[in-house]
C-alpha cells in the first residue's frame, strides 16, 4: 500500500550495511505525486518521517560502523553513490528544524539535485511528502527571506508535476509582498530590517524563489522583484575591491585578527548558490543576466584564492589561520558553484578545474563511512570552535548540490553530447512545449540532460523522434544536451503523464488522457451490446494529475465525482448523432454522414511524454460516395488537446468536405458561451452547467484553417476540406470548470487561442554535433 511505514535494511552501493528508515515501501505510480499521499501525511507517522522532524541530527551517536572508506574519485559511479549515502544518512536521521525552516529549505535544494540524476524516487517522493505535509505554505514570516527557502522546491516540484495547489499559497503569499512592499533602510540595527534582503545569506534564500515562481507563472512581475532587490543588497553589502559580500552592516567596520575585511565563509557561499539559481532561471535574454554573470565570475576569482590547501574553505576567507577548523558547508556551496561555472563554460576550465576536483575529494573524505556529513559549522557558533563531527541538514544540501555539477562534469568528461538548442520565436512564452529530434544524428537510448542544471529530463523515443518538453519565454534560447543512456550510472524513472489503451472489458471502448483530461471512443462490441452506434468522442474531465483511466475502469463508477473527476460528457446517440468533442463526418451542406464505431484499434506508443494509436473505420455511405477513415491521433503531457490525423478513403479522386463538431447541449440562456476565429481556425464552446457537476469545455483547432464554422441540429462545427490519401490535421481539446485549470470561459478561450498562436509559430531546433549545424522546423505538438 502506497505510503506504509517500513523499516528496511539496505546496503550502501559502496558496500556499507545500515539501517534506514524507509519512507514508503513502494514506489509511486508515476503519475500519482500528491494524493497517493494523503493518508500519509494526515497520520501520526507524518511529520518524523519527513526532513523537518524534531530529531537533531547532531546529536545522534558519533559512532559509525566499521567500513571502506568512501570514494572521492571524479567519476559518475562513486560520486553518485556517495551522494546517496550521505542523503540517505540524513532521511534515517531527520533535522530537529521546521519543516518550513530556511535550513530545511537547504537541505531540500540538495535533495531535489539528487533526484534529478538518482534512479531511486525516494528522494523525490521525500519531497513531495514534505510538501504535502507542509500543506504548500510557506514560514509564517511574510517577508522574512528565511521563510521563502522552501518555496524553490515547491516550484522546482510544481515545474515538473504542474499541480496548481503545489504553488497556490505561495503564489497568494509573493502577491501579497507585491501589494504591500516593505521599504526602508537595509542597516541591520533598524528595526525591521529583515522584512528586507539586510543580509547576504537572505540572496540564497528568497530571490531563487521569486526567479522559481516567475518560471512556473510566467509572471514577469516575480522575476523583475527578485532581480531589483538582489541589486539593492548588492549594492548595499557587496564590496567591490574583494568582490565578496559582508554578512550584513554590522561588519562594515570589524576586522580580523590580521587585520583584514571580515568575509564570512558560509554567508559567501549562500550568494554563490543564489546566484547560480538565478542564473538557472534567469533567461538568457534577460537585461541583466550580464551582470549576474559578471559578479558570478568576479566573486568565483576572488573565492578561488581563498581555497585552503586541503581543497576546502574556512569561516572567514581573508584570515583562514584564525579559523583552522574545516567547514563543509560552505565548501559545499563553493564547490557546487563553481564546478557549475566550469560546466557552463562561464569560468576557465583550466583554471577552475583542479579546484573543485580537489574540493570534491576533500568533501568526500568529511563523510563517514556511514553517510554522515561533518565539519559543518552550527547556526550561531563560534566558527573557531565547533564540534567536528557536528552535521547540519544545510550542509547536507550544500553537499547534494555539490555533488549534482561534479557529476555532471564527470558524465560529460567522457561522453560525447549532441548539444541541442531550442529558441522560441514567438512573442509570447510557452511552456511544456514537446520537442522533437530525429533520432538519426543521436545516440543509442538517448537520455536528455537539461542544459542548466545537471538534471535528467523525462523523455520518450517514439518512432524516429526523441521527445521532450521545454519553457522558453519570448525570445529565449536553451541548450540541452544529448546522451547515450550507457554514459550514466543511472537515470530516473520518468514521470508517466499520458496512457492509451484498448479496453476490451468495456466492449471494446478505446481510452486515452493526459494528466489533464481523458478521452474514449467506441468500438463494434457496443454496437451488439448495447445498440450504441457513436463514432463521436466521448469526455472525460480530471481535476488530479494523476492517470486514472485503469482505476476508473476498474472501479466502473465513474459517473461520480470523488475527488479526481467523473464521466459526465454525454455522446448522444438519437436520430442526429452528436460528434461529441471532436467526431467528425462528411458534409453535404444540411447534414453530416458519419461512420460507425471504430473497427479495429491498435497502440502505437504510450509513455511519459507522448501517446499515440490509431484506429480505422469501415466505409460509410457519404450522399452516394463510399468513405472510409483511418485515425491517428496523440496526445502530449501537460495538455488538454488532443491531436487527430484523419486519412481517408473515398470513391473517385474529388476533395472531401468534412464537418468536425462539438456536441451542442440546452443553452439555457447565456450560460453557454460559443467563441470562434476563422482566420485562426478555431472554435471553443463552454458549456452551461449540468447540475452541480461543473462546465464542460470543447475546442477545435485547425492549423491550416477552415472553410467557415457552422452548426447542424446537434453540433457545431468546423468544415475544412480533406483530398482522399492526404491527411486532415486538427486538435481537438477538453477542459473542465473544476479542474483548477479553467475558471470560467474567458481563461478556457485564452488557452485555446494560446495554443492555435504556439501551432502557427513553432519551435526552431538546432543540433550540433561535431561541426554538423542543422537547422529544423520543430514539429510541435503542444
Amino acid at each position: 500500500m502506497l505510503g506504509r511505514v517500513t523499516f528496511r535494511s539496505l546496503k550502501c552501493s559502496l558496500g556499507v550495511s545500515l539501517t534506514l528508515l524507509g519512507l514508503f515501501s513502494a514506489p509511486l505510480h508515476a503519475a500519482q505525486p500528491v494524493e497517493a499521499f494523503a493518508d500519509f501525511t494526515t497520520g501520526r507517522w507524518a511529520v518524523p518521517l519527513l526532513l523537518g522532524a524534531a530529531v537533531d541530527a547532531t546529536a545522534m551517536p558519533a559512532t559509525v560502523p566499521a567500513g571502506p572508506p568512501l570514494s572521492g574519485a571524479i567519476a559518475p559511479p562513486p560520486i553518485l553513490a556517495t551522494m546517496e549515502c550521505v542523503a540517505d544518512w540524513q532521511l534515517a536521521h531527520p533535522s530537529k528544524h521546521k519543516p518550513t525552516d530556511w535550513t530545511q529549505g537547504a537541505g531540500y535544494a540538495g535533495f531535489m539535485a539528487l533526484a534529478g540524476i538518482s534512479e531511486s524516487p525516494k528522494y523525490r517522493d521525500a519531497m513531495l511528502a514534505m510538501g504535502a505535509a507542509n500543506q504548500w505554505m510557506l514560514g509564517r514570516r511574510k517577508y522574512h527571506a528565511d521563510d521563502h527557502t522552501v518555496g524553490q522546491i515547491y516550484c522546482e516540484l510544481f515545474l515538473q508535476y504542474r499541480d496548481p495547489k503545489m504553488i497556490a499559497p505561495m503564489r497568494a503569499h509573493f502577491d501579497d509582498i507585491l501589494a504591500h512592499p516593505r521599504e526602508g533602510s537595509l542597516q541591520f540595527k533598524t528595526p525591521g530590517n529583515q522584512d528586507r534582503w539586510s543580509w547576504c545569506d537572505a540572496l540564497f534564500m528568497s530571490p531563487p524563489a521569486w526567479a522559481r515562481l516567475a518560471a512556473a507563472t510566467g509572471d514577469a512581475r516575480y522575476l523583475d522583484f527578485a532581480v531589483t532587490n538582489w541589486w539593492r543588497t548588492s549594492d548595499y553589502l557587496y564590496d567591490q575591491k574583494h568582490c565578496l559580500y559582508f554578512r550584513d552592516s554590522t561588519y562594515f567596520e570589524q576586522r580580523e585578527a590580521n587585520g583584514e575585511k571580515v568575509f564570512w565563509g558560509r554567508g559567501n557561499g549562500w550568494v554563490m548558490g543564489g546566484l547560480v539559481r538565478m542564473l538557472q532561471y534567469l533567461p538568457n535574454n534577460h537585461p541583466d543576466r550580464a551582470r549576474f554573470v559578471k559578479q558570478f565570475q568576479d566573486m568565483a576569482a576572488s573565492l578561488l584564492k581563498c581555497q585552503q590547501k586541503d581543497g576546502l574553505w574556512r569561516a572567514s576567507l581573508l584570515d583562514p589561520a584564525s579559523y583552522p577548523l574545516k567547514e563543509t558547508s560552505s565548501s559545499g556551496f563553493y564547490t557546487y558553484a563553481l564546478t557549475w561555472g566550469v560546466n557552463q563554460g562561464l569560468l576557465e576550465r583550466a583554471q577552475f578545474e583542479p579546484a573543485v576536483r580537489r574540493a570534491w575529494a576533500a568533501l568526500v573524505t568529511c563523510v563517514q563511512p556511514d553517510g554522515k556529513l561533518t565539519h559543518v559549522q552550527p547556526i550561531g557558533a563560534d566558527p573557531k570552535h565547533f564540534a567536528e563531527d557536528g552535521t547540519e541538514v544545510y550542509g547536507v544540501g550544500a553537499f547534494l548540490l555539490a555533488g549534482s555539477e561534479i557529476y555532471r562534469l564527470a558524465v560529460l568528461t567522457d561522453a560525447k553530447p549532441v548539444r541541442v538548442q531550442v529558441k522560441n520565436p514567438a512573442v509570447f512564452a510557452r511552456s511544456t512545449e514537446t520537442v522533437a529530434v530525429s533520432t538519426r544524428q543521436l545516440p543509442q537510448a538517448p537520455v536528455v540532460l537539461d542544459g542548466l542544471t545537471s538534471r535528467i529530463l523525462d523523455s520518450q523515443v517514439v518512432g524516429e523522434e526523441l521527445m521532450f518538453q521545454v519553457d522558453l519565454v519570448s525570445g529565449e534560447v536553451r541548450e540541452y544536451l544529448i546522451l547515450p543512456r550507457a554514459a550514466l550510472p543511472a537515470a530516473p524513472t520518468p514521470l508517466v503523464k499520458t496512457f492509451a489503451r484498448f479496453v476490451p472489458e468495456r466492449m471494446d471502448d478505446f481510452a486515452w488522457e493526459s494528466d489533464r483530461i481523458a478521452h474514449r471512443m467506441y468500438g463494434p462490441a457496443l454496437i451488439t451490446g448495447e445498440g450504441t452506434i457513436s463514432s463521436g468522442v466521448d469526455v472525460w474531465v480530471k481535476r488530479t494529475r494523476n492517470l486514472v483511466l485503469n482505476k476508473w475502469y476498474e472501479s466502473k463508477d465513474y459517473h461520480n465525482d470523488h475527488g479526481e473527476g467523473m464521466d459526465c460528457y454525454s455522446v448522444s446517440h438519437g436520430k442526429v448523432p452528436t460528434r461529441g468533442c471532436g467526431g467528425l463526418g462528411i458534409w453535404d451542406g444540411q447534414k453530416l454522414a458519419v461512420s460507425q464505431n471504430f473497427k479495429t484499434q491498435r497502440v502505437i506508443a504510450t509513455g511519459p511524454v507522448r501517446s499515440v494509436f490509431e484506429l480505422t473505420y469501415e466505409s460509410w455511405d457519404a450522399a452516394g460516395r463510399k468513405v472510409s477513415e483511418v485515425k491517428r491521433m496523440s496526445i502530449d503531457a501537460n495538455s488538454n488537446f488532443t491531436r487527430a490525423e484523419s486519412t481517408f478513403t473515398a470513391d473517385g479522386k474529388a476533395p472531401l468536405t468534412v464537418g468536425v463538431g462539438i456536441a451542442k447541449r440546452d443553452e439555457r440562456g447565456s450560460l453557454a458561451q460559443v467563441a470562434l476565429d476563422l482566420k485562426a481556425g478555431w472554435l471553443t464552446y463552454w458549456e452551461a452547467p449540468t447540475g452541480t457537476n461543473g462546465n464542460t469545455a470543447c475546442a477545435l483547432v485547425f492549423p491550416t484553417g477552415v472553410k467557415e464554422f457552422t452548426k447542424d441540429e446537434a453540433n457545431f462545427l468546423a468544415i475544412a476540406s480533406a483530398a482522399p490519401g492526404k491527411p486532415l490535421v486538427y486538435y481537438l481539446g477538453a477542459g473542465w470548470s473544476k479542474s483548477g485549470d479553467f475558471a470560467d470561459a474567458t481563461a478556457w478561450q485564452k488557452y485555446v487561442t494560446h495554443f492555435a498562436q504556439r501551432l502557427a509559430a513553432p519551435l526552431k531546433v538546432k543540433l550540433h554535433k561535431n561541426f554538423l549545424n542543422s537547422l529544423n522546423t520543430n514539429k510541435l505538438h503542444p
